[in-house]
């Protein structure tokens, strides 16, 4: 890929920042000093500049990074398609009438078109790995705290993770590095021993693709059941819109301007009760155990990245068709298990992705799951999905 002229869009503010090293956007909800951290949303392009950087955006600089740019995203990272009326909704590369994904649009349209070496979006329910599969490139979702949230926004939140997005397995191990100074690379000796989730509702265009090519490498991978997922999936839902309302009700009782679709989902996030939450946090307690659990016997877990391919724009304007997108990926922000997706192809040329699952703390060892997966089955290879 040729590095092209950022677009408006994709890149909110142009920066100058660093080393010589790899050139690095960082999604707009990430404070970098002497910023406006604008979060995608007219409420907060009027906010004073940043006092001082994330944690995170330090350890890129003292990893000798350059940091060339703000990216832009789904406002207030609250949304899935990474539409936005107020910057503008950066342009998928791969299918330019598709989503780009969200909340991380903009990163993840940055490292596709090229535009720097790797990117760092945030994760609450998907939110780097969804629209790494919408724009083909790789994104992962680090285990719950392990890289520091001090500087970002939403400030509170029991789901979010730093992470990012590359091109490649080289690239994107470089920037787990660069994030997290106690990470260290990891080589697998022999083949992984992975264990295929049962999935429902997974489209044929999407599904076919990836089981073919993991029985074509691993033809004795077994299935096997989290019981609670589909419970998780939406107790995922209901901490993440409890939190958020939590941080951002009181700017909508004065008034902020947020987008017509924002404001309807955070009065709506203000009507969950605190025994709904109590229930999501009991379903989080059993399905983090099922997850434990299942990994003992395996070096991770496989699910399709999406059900179905990205919808296209016009699609999105239906929310129907975008709800489930995050069903098999929202599941581990509540469990807090690192998550990684590899992008692929339909047969008819479409995004379509695998997500890895890894234990807690061994995001290491998940990359290198994923290399194997890449240097061993021909659909996860880079040449094949850019062609």
């Amino acid at each position: 890929m040729n590095a092209q002229t950022p677009s408006a869009a994709t890149l909110v503010g142009e920066l100058s920042l660093g080393g010589g090293g790899p050139t690095v956007v960082v999604k707009d909800c990430i404070d970098v000093e002497g910023t406006v951290t604008g979060c995608g949303s007219r409420a907060f392009a009027s906010q004073p500049p940043a006092a001082r950087n994330a944690d995170l955006v330090d350890a890129l600089l003292e990893a000798g990074c350059r940091i060339i740019g703000k990216a832009n995203m789904h406002e207030i990272a609250f949304g899935m398609t990474g539409v936005n009326g107020f910057t503008g909704t950066p342009v998928n590369p791969l299918c330019p009438d598709r989503i780009p994904g969200g909340s991380s649009s903009g990163s993840a349209v940055a490292v596709a078109e090229g535009l720097c070496d790797f990117a760092v979006g945030t994760d609450t329910g998907g939110s780097v790995r969804q629209p790494a599969t919408c724009c083909g490139v790789i994104g992962i979702k680090p285990t719950y705290g392990r890289v520091s949230r001090k500087g970002l926004t939403p400030v509170h939140s029991s789901l979010d993770c730093p992470g990012i997005l590359a091109r490649d397995m080289d690239m994107l191990v470089r920037g787990m590095t660069a994030i997290d100074p106690t990470f260290v690379p990891e080589k697998l000796l022999h083949a992984p021993k992975l264990g295929r989730i049962k999935s429902e509702g997974v489209d044929a265009e999407v599904g076919d693709p990836l089981v073919y090519a993991l029985m074509d490498a691993y033809p004795d991978m077994p299935y096997d059941i989290l019981p609670s997922f589909e419970a998780a999936f939406d107790a995922g839902m209901v901490v993440m819109s409890h939190e958020m309302a939590q941080d951002f009700g009181p700017m909508l009782d004065q008034g902020a301007p947020f987008g017509l679709d924002i404001a309807a989902r955070l009065r709506n996030a203000r009507k969950i009760t605190d025994a709904q939450r109590a229930e999501a946090e009991a379903v989080r307690t059993r399905f983090t155990a099922e997850v434990d659990a299942l990994l003992e016997r395996y070096d991770a877990l496989v699910t399709p990245s999406l059900p179905t391919v990205p919808p296209t724009l016009a699609e999105a304007q239906d929310p129907q068709n975008v709800l489930s997108l995050t069903r098999f990926q929202r599941p581990f922000n509540l469990s807090g298990h690192p998550a990684i997706t590899l992008p692929a192809r339909s047969n008819a040329g479409l995004p379509i992705g695998l997500q890895i699952i890894g234990r807690k703390g061994e995001d290491a060892k998940l990359c290198a799951v994923a290399r194997w997966i890449t240097s061993c089955i021909p659909l996860f290879q880079s040449k094949d999905r850019n062609q």
